[in-house]
């Protein structure tokens, strides 16, 4: 079903985000057409008549439609995906967690360059062709886990879009050298500048985002920031953020995730961070943590704030949970939300879609919770094929027919892969 990104590829009888059948052609990786599906053009194409001989057609049979989905905070450097399960050992806090995964990682089954691979190729088959992952680069493990998720990256370049951020887990002033490897990982590619908590676990903030912010201009990349940091403390790395954000022109370039502790503190302080946000024009990466008051998610789209969703650990040393289908993760964040309506629900899987893709460059940002945007003539032809009779219902199913199209091909069906390996 595979077919090269120049040829002509024609999805037929597909419900764009759950509306009326239609029939869309992709051309040049590009979304051409979407036409509403009759009877007599049915007809016509089912007799060949009307097909162009080299066009690939794909039987929608009435499945949804949707932008393909975006992992925008996922660690491929950790993963456990397709090794034996163990028992979880990490300590609480970040600190902990990050010697736990140092102490076991080389001991796994597999290593990790395959680890990586086969994650990113288990996502892909359920649906996942954007993917922003984070790669531990440190006094431990130098560029060694850069590079395999790297050659991942590389093997399946022709089945999706893959940013790499050079990842301090442990901290940038806490081991020599530290920053010095951040800025070796850039060199070699890193597509974004990651941090961590400047104050809890570097414990000064002006330094830390001395470092983050002085590679970023250096060598002209976004900026993502793990923010664990509980309450007041969380909102003072924020601003400090912000302001370096705004002093820098950086504005629209630095994303914010996790960011747990912000959203617990009264109405009033909520409406204070939302602000911030927008404007600073940070993004923010959640996975839908079910430990943590939830992100006020109507309101950072009303706002104009980019919204992504992540799966963070796959089976990993820091978690147990993660299984490579955003799907299931959608579901997640729409549950932690207390969500039942349909249209909130269908929000989810449009943050999990196109929010996710923009921040990520690749679509514009959500304009309101209704919007649902990402499937129109000119944009880009990386999609998902669902089954599901509307989209909430997809959401609540999670079943296993989904065809899966980057860059205009089709790359694969019934969550097995068709191409990249």
């Amino acid at each position: 079903m595979a077919t090269s990104s120049s040829a002509k590829t024609l999805i037929r009888d597909v419900r764009p985000w759950g509306g009326e059948p239609s029939d869309v052609t992709l051309d040049g990786g590009l979304i051409a057409a979407v036409v509403p599906r009759d009877p007599e053009r049915q007809a016509a194409q089912e007799s060949g008549s009307r097909t162009d001989p080299g066009t690939t057609v794909v039987e929608g049979r009435g499945r949804l439609l949707l932008p393909a989905f975006s992992d925008v905070h996922v660690h491929l450097d950790s993963t456990r995906l397709g090794l034996p399960f163990r028992e979880h050992t990490g300590g609480p806090g970040v600190w902990n967690m990050m010697l736990n995964d140092r102490n076991n990682w080389r001991q796994a089954e597999a290593p990790i360059a395959e680890r990586a691979a086969t994650a990113l190729g288990m996502m892909i088959a359920r649906g996942t062709t954007r993917v922003r992952t984070f790669a531990q680069v440190d006094a431990d493990c130098r560029l060694e886990r850069f590079e395999a998720v790297a050659a991942a990256r590389d093997r399946f370049r022709d089945a999706a879009d893959v940013q790499i951020i050079a990842f301090p887990q442990a901290g940038l002033l806490r081991e020599d050298g530290s920053a010095a490897l951040l800025e070796q990982a850039l060199r070699e590619g890193a597509d974004v500048m990651g941090g961590i908590d400047p104050c809890t676990l570097d414990r000064d903030p002006v330094r830390h985002l001395d470092i983050v912010f002085g590679l970023a201009e250096k060598y002209q990349v976004p900026v993502d920031i793990h923010l664990h940091e509980p309450g007041e403390l969380g909102a003072f790395s924020a601003e400090l953020i912000a302001e370096r954000t705004r002093a820098l022109g950086m504005e629209g370039q630095v994303t914010i995730s996790h960011g747990y502790g912000l959203w617990g503190m009264g109405e009033a302080k909520t409406r204070h961070l939302v602000e911030l946000f927008a404007g600073a024009d940070f993004s923010t990466a959640t996975v839908a943590p079910g430990t943590a008051p939830a992100l006020p998610l109507q309101q950072l789209v009303e706002a104009g704030v980019r919204v992504g969703l992540g799966e963070d650990g796959q089976r990993d040393y820091w978690s147990p949970y993660g299984n490579a289908d955003m799907l299931d993760r959608t579901w997640q964040l729409a549950f932690t939300h207390g969500f039942r309506a349909d249209g909130l629900i269908e929000h989810c899987l449009a943050v999990a879609t196109v929010g996710g893709a923009s921040i990520m460059g690749a679509l514009p940002r959500l304009a309101a919770v209704a919007d649902r945007p990402g499937l129109d003539a000119g944009d880009p032809a990386s999609l998902v094929v669902l089954d599901g009779e509307t989209p909430a219902a997809a959401v609540m199913d999670r079943l296993p027919d989904r065809t899966v199209i980057h860059r205009g091909r089709v790359v694969a069906d019934g969550l097995r892969l068709l191409s990249g390996r």
